[in-house]
């Protein structure tokens, strides 16, 4: 079985989201991926709905820049999120508020 891409899993992010832990939200989160299988995706949450989209948003309220595989690894626990970003592995910038009220937005 070969391995999961970073678009399968960009791709199965509606199919995580929990609707009703994003009451009033209305944000943009920028992927800049960088590497093998990197580029660029945003995440709109807005009315209790999640979309992903190829490209790069106008505004977006929190950015996340990784290389693509090291994404991969924290998507499938061969990498601790919270680990990577204090090693630097992944940069967040914009509302780091948000990035921790995304966690519960989510299903793992």
């Amino acid at each position: 079985m070969s391995e999961r891409s970073v678009q399968d899993w960009l791709d199965e992010v509606p199919a995580h989201f929990i609707p009703e832990n994003s009451t009033g939200m209305d944000v943009v989160i920028q992927l800049d991926l960088t590497g093998e299988q990197g580029g660029d995706w945003y995440i709109t949450i807005q009315n209790q709905q999640v979309h992903v989209t190829k490209g790069v948003a106008s505004n977006p309220k929190l950015t996340v820049k990784a290389d693509a595989q090291d994404i991969l690894k924290i998507l499938t626990g061969k990498m601790d999120g919270m680990r990577a970003f204090m090693q630097g592995k992944l940069k967040v910038s914009g509302e780091m508020g948000l990035a921790l009220k995304l966690i519960k937005m989510f299903r793992a």
